[in-house]
């Protein structure tokens, strides 16, 4: 009987293990830091030439979250992708960039969240208070890049 006894005295902690496992897959991750939102604000906005798009280039529609109004944190990015046929929208060629430093956060987005030739879901995203703009960018299997800003206050 002694067995038993050990196995149901270990419960509580393998419990308490699982649990914890659990509650950290749920949690929001930090999208962008204080410190680089902040140096994202301070730095002179960048000289980009304007290009016209190409004929048929993907399309990146924003979802989620809602740009009427001030958005919370964390919050839900949720993007989709159209490309034009025959063309696909290839997910490798995904990236996010932030601010004015045009920071990468690519791999930030694509560890919470898978990217596919639909879009992306990212569940809940914490970003500080104040203003906030990303850069979005998809190529289809023709070689058309579409880059798409974002930009929105976080509450």
């Amino acid at each position: 009987m002694t067995r038993p006894s050990r196995f149901f005295a270990a419960l509580p902690a393998l419990a308490a293990l699982l649990m914890s496992g659990l509650g950290t897959a749920a949690q929001a991750f930090q999208l962008v830091t204080e410190q680089e939102a902040a140096a994202s604000r301070a730095a002179p906005e960048p000289l980009v030439p304007r290009t016209v798009p190409a004929p048929d280039a993907p399309r990146i529609n924003l979802v989620a979250p809602s740009l009427t109004a001030a958005v919370p944190s964390p919050t839900r990015i949720q993007v989709q992708f159209q490309a034009a046929a025959p063309a696909a929208i290839k997910p490798e060629s995904f990236r996010v960039r932030y601010g004015a430093l045009r920071l990468d956060i690519t791999s930030r987005i694509t560890g919470a969240a898978k990217v596919t030739a639909t879009g992306i879901d990212v569940a809940e995203a914490a970003l500080p208070k104040g203003s906030h703009r990303l850069f979005i960018e998809i190529q289809d299997s023709a070689g058309r890049t579409a880059e798409r800003q974002v930009q929105f206050v976080v509450e």
